[in-house]
């Protein structure tokens, strides 16, 4: 049994830290509803410890030999995706009956925040750190830090430097920009000119960057297909939203934005203000409102590497290598594109948390 502490059911929560210190479409067939009954495991996934994705199933230990302590560090908490990785964070803390504890930094720009977080945890004691990292270049000498202190480390949906940790889970970017212009392609016409403006996220991410580099990669196939310009920039509504106003004056001929899901929602309200009812509109990754925009037609896709998932695995990661048995050491969700055909085929409780979850941040072990 464990306790929670739970926040605000409000889906947009103010920036501060967590109370007290205190994966495609394979993926989403091989696993059930996130009901307490119901079990998510196996995962089809791949296994790409050895550097070459395998295909292989991920079974995580039935509970953990003791009531861990496990502090988990999140960029933010200002969406619906990240809080989807916490879900699955706390639902398998709470199944394994260990201690959890997340401190969120507040946005992509913070990362002198999160080092300050990490360095919070180290101080706490903790039996292992999960960290969505900020950036895996900036962390690297906290990640080095960690191991002199024997604390393991383990990575949960945002990439990292090659054997940077122990263990790590998240999907192949490039690839998931790939499918994402990949579907594109697939609903346009012949012949259709694509003249695309990219709005890829926050530099130095690692994330946006490779996003966006397997988007180029599919769309170059297209020979009508242009790349016009590349906007990067933090992942929140009110600045995506200012570069895609900016991009609406300076290229008049851009007939497709692409970029993260806060730039989706964005352009929604942009584009129907500017009366370009013939612009596309891509996601490079999932939340709350791509879905609802997919259903309503606003967006023509997006993509998704089932965060969920994603949070469920780092916490058995962290066990296995704290009780020191055999880890996975780079699960790698398989990136799915959604689109209105495939939306009613989409396992949705590794995608989003439940709408009625309340965010937790704090898991207590019984």
């Amino acid at each position: 049994m464990t306790s929670t502490t739970c926040l605000s059911p409000n889906r947009v929560w103010p920036i501060r830290p967590a109370l007290g210190l205190a994966a495609g479409l394979a993926l989403a067939a091989a696993v059930a509803p996130a009901a307490a009954e119901t079990p998510w495991f196996p995962m089809k996934v791949y296994d790409a410890s050895s550097g070459t994705p395998k295909p292989a199933e991920y079974t995580p230990l039935p509970k953990a030999e003791k009531p861990y302590r496990l502090c988990v560090l999140f960029p933010h908490m200002k969406d619906s995706f990240w809080v989807a990785v916490a879900y699955g964070i706390v639902k398998q803390a709470e199944a394994m009956n260990v201690n959890m504890n997340l401190y969120e930094a507040g946005g992509y720009e913070n990362l002198p925040k999160q080092l300050s977080q990490f360095d919070d945890c180290m101080a706490s004691g903790p039996d292992v750190i999960i960290v969505g990292a900020i950036s895996g270049a900036g962390l690297s000498k906290k990640f080095e830090e960690a191991k002199a202190k024997g604390v393991p480390v383990v990575g949960v949906t945002n990439p990292l430097p090659p054997n940077a940790l122990p263990a790590a889970n998240y999907v192949d970017f490039v690839a998931m920009g790939e499918v994402t212009g990949a579907g594109l392609l697939a609903q346009s016409k012949p012949g259709d000119k694509l003249n695309i403006v990219t709005f890829p996220g926050p530099a130095g991410s690692g994330w946006a960057e490779s996003f966006n580099e397997g988007f180029k990669k599919a769309v170059a196939k297209n020979a009508n297909a242009k790349i016009l310009a590349e906007k990067f920039g933090d992942s929140g509504v009110a600045v995506q939203l200012q570069l895609i106003q900016d991009a609406l004056q300076a290229y008049p001929g851009m007939n497709v934005i692409w970029g993260t899901a806060p730039t989706a929602e964005a352009a929604i309200g942009a584009v129907a203000e500017a009366g370009r009812s013939d612009l596309k509109i891509v996601s490079s990754y999932e939340n709350q409102a791509m879905l609802d925009a997919l259903n309503r037609g606003d967006i023509l896709a997006f993509a998704t590497q089932y965060p969920v998932g994603e949070g469920a695995v780092a916490i058995d990661q962290a066990v296995r290598l704290i009780e020191k048995k055999p880890v996975m050491s780079l699960v790698q969700p398989i990136a799915a594109v959604i689109d209105k055909t495939t939306v009613p085929k989409l396992q949705m409780d590794l995608v989003l948390a439940p709408a009625s979850w309340t965010p937790v941040y704090s898991v207590k072990a019984k």
